[in-house]
């Protein structure tokens, strides 16, 4: 099964990060972790007033902390946001839009 995650950027562009052949997300105890940890480490915040934080809304957080910059760039740091989000959100194909604020699937 193919496991794909594109992040678009608005205007400056995208980055797809599409899993090897065989390859599998991560559980998705160990993806909502890992997304735990970059949340903290890059200091997000809640996207709703409540401070109710959903995967989907951390999945946005952490892609526009992380920039299409970084994304493009480091090679490790797009493997893991993918194996993360595909294993997190339980989808093979994913597009998160950050500038919209939408995830689909």
């Amino acid at each position: 099964m193919r496991h794909e995650l594109t992040v678009a950027f608005g205007p400056d562009g995208a980055v797809t990060a599409a899993l090897p052949a065989g390859a599998a997300p991560w559980p998705a105890d160990e993806a909502r972790r890992w997304l735990d940890d970059q949340f903290m480490a890059n200091d997000c915040e809640p996207l709703r007033a409540s401070g109710k934080v959903l995967t989907a809304d951390k999945v946005l957080a952490v892609a526009s902390a992380l920039g299409l910059q970084r994304l493009e760039t480091e090679d490790q740091l797009r493997s893991d946001f993918a194996h993360a989000t595909l294993g997190a959100l339980g989808r093979p194909l994913v597009r998160v839009d950050v500038e919209a604020g939408a995830i689909t699937f």
